[in-house]
């Protein structure tokens, strides 16, 4: 694409793609991005933002590493050294460039769309304008045939917030509708909204609301059954639009109390007890403790409890201190710290370990730090929403393949090779938290190193779990020293809090200078680092103790099949029955609960729509009678609720 008119520097075309790539590296609307708009001062563009703009904006124009050093101030004066630079690698002076910026310029300020390409189409322009702000890609990055997840990287939720904005933009009713739930391209979501209205002339010409039109587009209403259920979910509340920035809250608050009256939403009661097999709840909507047959927690290996952790953090906290209250490079470093990262390391049996402060930091900070705008991530469709964030943040390309499908990993790193001149980093949790599946470790290690990519695997439900040792999921499948890096959190089997990343020297080194959630967040407390070297030494005593996991999660899995439910293809300590339906899974967890066991109930956000379910943990605490009964209760109420069907 060539960006001269008779060996000038065509800058009204310039400015729509920097413009364009401001608007994707920030998610500003352009049309709010003018020329004289100060990229400090209007913008709140920091150093660190403008350096990708620039390296965007460098490899968009195919500048050198060098140019645009001297930091312009204004999006005008980004353009006019953008046209010197393009007339200067032309042959052209930089003279012209200078001259016609003002008024080239201002006509690319708040331009959203490439010079009379082909014939407008509002509403596709709209939704790939949606596109922009919401994945901060680029306007050529986002072909409109293209497939959203696996070629794209937009997944379920970010459909959602681009249709909202896209029908804000064309004056259309809120709400998304099963078609554009279902379409797999932005021109399918474009046809989507086209069928939610009629058009206001045959070509379907939609026009945004003008400032006149009312603002705030309140939650699709609610539609009643004959027996009065609200089938909203909370998806409905996540795009509510209104200049009062708490009226989604309001809206949501009201949806939240009728949830609980109906006993369906029962989430953050507290603990009167320690978390073993069984726990002391305090029933808030009842008013009253109780005692529940505990299937929701991640205690994995029954650590939190061990006399020896508990006793190793009380001793360290009376003797550093209730915490230190600083990050790790600035007075926030306990010889604690440095032994925990070494035993991290030993048990993995990698170089190098680093802690930050929770395992979901330590994927936003890992990822961000290593890739960068010009990177592809290569992500699995259910990784955790930690994954989904660093990935956000690092505003790198992001490739989705299909679940735990291999086929589908390889065309996409096929893709990406082609595609991408950066480097490329497949991430995929060890074992899903909500499916209980394990990621097909050796096919993607195989495509890796046949595609010249790195490996990131979140083992945070691996560890303790998965190995021989409960090392993880590089263990379980023989693959030791074959995985890049492994990222796990020590707020499950470990019994503590915190997250860490372990690999290769250089890599952790890298990342402790790099990583914003380790060196700008205060780090762990000594008491909590002394608790989790306890639970390594204890782990690696006591190995019966993951076969006694193990031995458990056969034998209630064994008798949750028997009985019909779906577990889809769990491989870990994780158990999801399948419902579907929401208000089912809802009502079952309800059912659950009254007889006196406590699970996870899963819906959106959570997992797409549709895919609602319980989520049962099993524990090495579990007893044969515990397992026993959590059997028949599940059974009981799924008969109940309709899950199962009656008895005989």
């Amino acid at each position: 694409m060539t960006y001269l008119v008779n060996g000038d520097p065509d800058l009204a075309r310039i400015g729509e793609r920097v413009v364009d790539i401001i608007a994707s590296r920030t998610l500003y609307d352009t049309s709010y991005l003018r020329p004289d708009s100060d990229f400090e001062a209007d913008l709140g563009i920091d150093s660190v933002i403008m350096e990708s703009v620039l390296a965007s904006v460098r490899e968009h124009f195919g500048l050198a590493a060098t140019g645009l050093r001297s930091g312009p101030a204004t999006i005008g004066e980004l353009v006019a050294a953008v046209g010197a630079a393009v007339a200067g690698a032309s042959g052209a002076g930089a003279d012209s460039a200078s001259a016609s910026v003002a008024g080239s310029a201002s006509a690319a300020g708040g331009a959203s769309a490439p010079a009379a390409e082909s014939a407008p189409d509002p509403v596709l322009d709209a939704v790939v304008t949606a596109a922009m702000r919401q994945t901060q890609y680029q306007r050529h990055q986002l072909p409109s045939d293209a497939d959203l997840e696996s070629e794209l990287g937009i997944d379920s939720v970010v459909v959602t917030s681009v249709v909202a904005e896209a029908a804000e933009r064309l004056g259309l009713p809120g709400g998304t509708t099963p078609d554009e739930i279902r379409a797999t391209t932005l021109r399918g979501l474009a046809d989507a909204l086209r069928r939610t209205t009629p058009s206001s002339g045959p070509s379907g010409d939609h026009r945004p609301a003008g400032p006149g039109a009312e603002a705030g587009t309140p939650p699709a209403a609610a539609s009643r059954a004959a027996d009065g259920w609200d089938d909203r979910s909370m998806k409905d509340f996540t795009e509510q639009r209104d200049p009062d920035l708490f009226a989604k809250t309001r809206s949501f608050a009201a949806y939240l109390r009728s949830r609980e009256r109906e006993r369906l939403y029962w989430y953050g009661m507290p603990l009167h007890s320690r978390c073993a097999n069984r726990a002391v709840i305090f029933d808030e909507l009842e008013g009253r403790k109780r005692e529940f047959l505990m299937f929701a927690s991640n205690n994995y290996l029954g650590l939190a409890n061990h006399p020896a952790v508990v006793e190793a953090i009380c001793d360290a906290t009376r003797t550093y201190g209730a915490t230190h209250t600083g990050s790790r490079f600035i007075g926030g470093t306990n010889m604690l710290h440095k032994e925990l990262e070494r035993r991290l390391a030993a048990f993995k049996r990698r170089p190098a370990a680093i802690v930050y402060p929770g395992g979901y930091s330590a994927n936003l900070g890992a990822i961000s730090a290593l890739v960068k705008s010009y990177d592809t991530l290569v992500v699995d469709r259910l990784n955790h929403m930690s994954i989904v964030d660093g990935a956000r943040l690092s505003g790198a390309t992001r490739k989705i393949y299909r679940h735990n499908d291999m086929a589908d990993l390889e065309r996409v790193l096929s893709r990406s090779v082609k595609e991408a001149t950066g480097g490329r980093l497949i991430v995929a949790d060890g074992v899903f938290s909500m499916h209980g599946d394990v990621c097909d470790l050796p096919e993607i290690v195989r495509l890796a190193k046949a595609y010249d990519a790195r490996v990131l695997i979140d083992d945070a439900h691996a560890t303790g779990v998965l190995g021989a040792r409960g090392s993880g999921t590089a263990e379980h499948f023989g693959l030791k020293g074959e995985v890049d890096l492994e990222l796990g959190t020590m707020s499950k089997t470990l019994a503590g809090m915190g997250g860490f990343v372990v690999g290769e020297e250089e890599v952790v080194e890298y990342l402790r200078y790099y990583s914003n959630s380790y060196v700008f967040a205060a780090n762990i407390p000594a008491g909590v680092a002394a608790g989790l070297i306890a639970s390594l030494d204890v782990i690696e005593a006591e190995p019966e103790r993951v076969k006694r996991l193990w031995t458990n999660i056969g034998t209630l899995r064994d008798r949750l099949l028997e009985a019909g439910f779906d577990l889809e293809n769990s491989q870990s300590a994780i158990l999801p029955i399948v419902i579907g339906d929401e208000r089912r899974a809802m009502e079952m967890g309800r059912a659950v609960r009254a007889r006196g066991l406590f699970c996870q109930t899963v819906v959106y956000p959570g997992v797409p729509l549709g895919d609602a379910r319980l989520r049962v943990s099993v524990t090495c605490e579990h007893t044969p009678e515990d397992l026993d009964l959590a059997a028949e209760i599940f059974v009981d109420a799924a008969r109940e609720t309709g899950v199962l069907p009656p008895a005989g």
